[in-house]
């Protein structure tokens, strides 16, 4: 089954209203969820992991003023959240800035599937969600395929969800997915931007193949190519980029500013230029933020400007 088409072709990602690297405020999150819905978003993505938690409560708050009927939800399940003794609550450590008093525990059992879900809607205020993703399973194949997916399997049967598949950054888990299983959704982190378009050599074409509907995230790689030049502090894939890849992305953004356009919107359009890619997702942290994703999908920007740039420098050919 195919996603709707409410879905495409940009959907918000929710990390950073878990404070993903720095703190961002409830007003600030509440005016861009706002922002998005007025332009007709009605994809949100979230996690467990993102924030430990906080992403889906302030999701779910906004939800709660919107119509249910309307929206798509998806979540994923494989970092599950549980309370920490009085007095052990510490910093996160995997780039939230958060204090909280649960911990993450990699579970891709069945009942770790079950109770991620359930926890989920409570956070989201949900009686359940839409989409199901196993999260980043790469360490755990063997539970992902022998437990977790057969109970998304499970659910999606019964109806408690609507679609399933898999959150990753890897291609090699991709293909295995996309090849051995029965998933409607594959959301592709970083691997189809301007700076990588290594999954357009095979996983994009199976994908189109299969009828599974690719959803591309990461589309700034880390934030990289949403920087204006010069800059210090980029960071590419989660970690400080090397010499290389800035200088690469130096190059884009060169490209970019020839052709009229700032990199951040350039990097946001180009999956579309795949048919094989559903949506982009945004992971906007502002209402300005919003906006230019927003515009950098509606402004009918050239696929052929979009391709130009994104062989100015790519990281992989």
């Amino acid at each position: 089954m195919r996603l709707p088409a409410s879905c495409a072709p940009l959907a918000l990602g929710c990390a950073a209203f878990g404070n993903l690297y720095e703190e961002v405020s409830r007003a600030d999150v509440e005016v861009a969820l706002q922002s998005a819905w007025l332009r007709g978003i009605r994809l949100f993505d979230v996690a467990p992991h993102y924030g430990l938690g906080l992403a889906e409560e302030r999701l779910g708050a906004f939800l709660q003023t919107v119509p249910r009927n309307e929206v798509i939800v998806s979540t994923k399940i494989g970092r599950l959240l549980v309370d920490v003794q009085p007095g052990e609550e510490r910093p996160d450590t995997e780039g939230f800035a958060v204090t909280r008093a649960v911990r993450r525990r990699a579970d891709f059992s069945r009942e770790g599937v079950r109770r991620s879900l359930r926890d989920s809607c409570e956070r989201l205020g949900l009686d359940r969600v839409d989409i199901a993703l196993i999260h980043d399973p790469e360490n755990h194949m063997s539970d992902a395929f022998g437990e977790a997916y057969p109970e998304l399997v499970r659910h999606r049967d019964s109806g408690a969800v609507d679609f399933i598949g898999v959150g990753t950054g890897r291609l090699d888990v991709a293909e295995r997915f996309v090849r051995e299983t029965d998933i409607d959704v594959l959301l592709l982190a970083g691997r189809y931007t301007l700076l990588d378009q290594s999954a357009g050599q095979l996983i994009l074409p199976l994908c189109a193949e299969r009828g599974i509907d690719v959803l591309a995230a990461g589309v700034l790689n880390s934030g990289i190519l949403g920087l204006e030049w010069p800059a210090s502090g980029a960071m590419f894939d989660y970690a400080p980029a090397p010499p290389l890849v800035v200088a690469r992305a130096q190059a884009v953004a060169a490209a970019s500013l020839q052709a009229g356009l700032r990199v951040s919107m350039a990097a946001t359009a180009f999956p579309l230029t795949n048919p094989a890619i559903t949506a982009v997702i945004s992971g906007a942290r502002s209402a300005d933020e919003v906006e230019e994703a927003h515009r950098a999908v509606t402004a009918g920007i050239s696929p052929s400007v979009l391709r130009r740039v994104s062989r100015a420098a790519p990281c992989t050919s």
